[in-house]
């Protein structure tokens, strides 16, 4: 994982009001929980008393309750009531605590922070120039038994289109693969496919290629966008589970219609159109191994990678802390 980073793991929909989710990311078992106010926190799922699940337990005002023992923490994790010393009690408490790990929300997406608390950034990572209210949007989820990195990567690939979606999105047998072009400017890297009908003709080189008004686009550590059309799009965000595993979110959004309600049902049906063709991804994305891809590896890349080779190489410079704004 890259650390320092704001990752986009759930959907704020799945956290009602006085209610707890256990999920597992960034290979740690967490209890989400949201108080009476209406606040989302996040610890790790286990009692510092008896090491019980948090997330089987329950919201009590603004406070997440152990269902062993009645410990209550804060959703900073901070412990403020153990029931067994009674209320007259004026022992420090504090060693009670519990691990919490920083949550903001944005555009109905949960975010947490992985990293240093004291290297935080005020600004959570989204497309803000690209989508705004006036789109409708449906969302759908698919586990894959693949790391985050393989995942993401098959979204930047304009190789594999016409051989993978022959028969949705790839229909034409436009299998030569000019450039493609690939930009990383303000924190977005962007790329689209330049792909032709292969008659004996020699691909064009990267800086021959442009990038065309349908475009792909990604936000380190973990969110995708598909400009389609300006009415259009479709993100993706990877949650990481752990190194073998990764849960995407993917969301439709529309603005053709007029009506926000005609936009809500084409984006519901068109939430299912993604579903087909990311089950054609699927497919082979979980068979690649080793399980999660890395700048220098064995394998044997060709100038249609250029997206990967960048996504790498930026993933890589950022693990290794030495990243510098571009």
């Amino acid at each position: 994982m890259i650390l320092n980073q704001w990752y986009a793991i759930l959907p704020s929909k799945t956290v009602g009001i006085n209610e707890i989710v256990a999920v597992k990311r960034m290979n740690l078992d967490l209890a989400l929980f949201r108080n009476s106010k209406g606040e989302i926190g996040c610890v790790v799922d286990q009692c510092s008393h008896r090491g019980a699940a948090l997330s089987i337990g329950k919201v009590k005002g603004d406070c997440i309750q152990c269902p062993f023992h009645a410990l209550e923490f804060d959703k900073n994790g901070k412990c403020t009531w153990i029931p067994a010393n009674g209320k007259a009690s004026t022992d420090d408490i504090s060693r009670f605590n519990v691990k919490n790990y920083p949550v903001k929300e944005s555009n109905g997406i949960i975010y947490l922070w992985y990293g240093e608390s004291e290297q935080m950034t005020a600004q959570l990572p989204f497309f803000y120039e690209q989508i705004d209210d006036s789109y409708s949007y449906s969302e759908i989820e698919d586990h894959w038994n693949s790391h985050y990195s393989r995942c993401i990567e098959n979204q930047l690939d304009v190789v594999h289109v016409p051989i993978v979606h022959y028969n949705t999105i790839g229909r034409g047998n436009k299998t030569l693969i000019n450039g493609p072009k690939v930009l990383y400017e303000n924190g977005i890297l962007q790329t689209s496919a330049n792909n032709e009908v292969d008659n004996g003709q020699k691909p064009k080189s990267p800086a021959e290629c442009v990038i065309k008004d349908t475009n792909l686009n990604f936000i380190y550590p973990n969110l995708w966008l598909n400009h389609i059309s300006s009415k259009i799009k479709v993100i993706i965000y990877f949650a990481p589970v752990d190194e073998e595993n990764t849960i995407l979110y993917i969301r439709f959004y529309c603005k053709l219609a007029k009506s926000r309600a005609v936009n809500s049902l084409i984006a519901f049906f068109g939430k299912f159109a993604n579903k087909i063709v990311e089950r054609q991804d699927k497919r082979v994305v979980i068979t690649q191994k080793p399980k999660a891809s890395s700048y220098k590896s064995g394998e044997n890349l060709i100038m249609g990678d250029g997206p990967i080779i960048m996504y790498r190489k930026i993933r890589d410079e950022l693990k290794n802390h030495e990243f510098l704004s571009r």
